[in-house]
């Protein structure tokens, strides 16, 4: 596989990566690793019906799975676990996540983002979304506001700048960590004891005026 470039089109996908942590999203897009976990498999299994392209209607409202959108301004690319196309000309993308109902920023800009795609491909506001939490079988709202649509560039931007550099961000080591299925190939906590180990030893070699 091949990394990506700054100017290749940026992945939904990767901006819940980067929102999540940045040298998560930079492992996974510049060194081209990934490893799985029971959240990962979990999230696999919870998209496998979605992740089928296809349609139904029941009442007048017509939902598409799996339906690939781009936005030219941005430079995004992917697809949405579902979109729902409303009788009153209404869109309502839905995107399907494995854990419990709860709010997660990185989850809601992936979810911003596929409602700005959707709107420059469909000429439409999109003013809401949701987020359909498997474990609590429950959705959860998401209104797309200029807060968050204002984070989704500038994820972008920030994005572009971190593939422009091929350099990858320092680990976080704090609680998103237990969760992460690179924790042993970031080893987090390695490197941050490189990095106070470094800081001390820079201290032996200052001299006082």
């Amino acid at each position: 596989m091949i990394a990506a470039e700054p100017d290749d089109p940026i992945m939904l996908s990767a901006l819940q990566h980067w929102s999540y942590c940045p040298r998560q999203y930079a492992l996974i897009h510049l060194e081209q690793a990934f490893n799985d976990n029971v959240h990962t498999m979990r999230g696999n299994a919870v998209h496998k019906r979605v992740d089928e392209p296809g349609f139904e209607t029941f009442e007048g409202v017509r939902s598409e799975r799996s339906l690939r959108v781009w936005s030219e301004q941005l430079g995004l690319i992917g697809k949405c676990d579902v979109v729902e196309f409303y009788p009153d000309g209404r869109i309502h993308p839905v995107e399907y996540k494995h854990g419990k109902k709860r709010i997660k920023t990185h989850d809601d800009l992936q979810l911003a983002a596929q409602a700005i795609c959707l709107e420059e491909m469909t000429g439409k506001p999109v003013t809401h979304g949701s987020i359909y939490h498997h474990s609590s079988r429950r959705r959860r709202e998401v209104a797309i506001t200029a807060a968050l649509r204002l984070q989704v560039e500038e994820a972008v931007a920030a994005i572009r700048l971190l593939l422009a550099s091929n350099v990858l961000p320092p680990p976080a080591n704090d609680a998103r960590c237990k969760e992460c299925s690179l924790k042993d190939i970031c080893q987090p906590e390695v490197l941050s004891r490189k990095s106070v180990y470094q800081a001390e030893q820079a201290k032996l070699y200052v001299i006082d005026d």
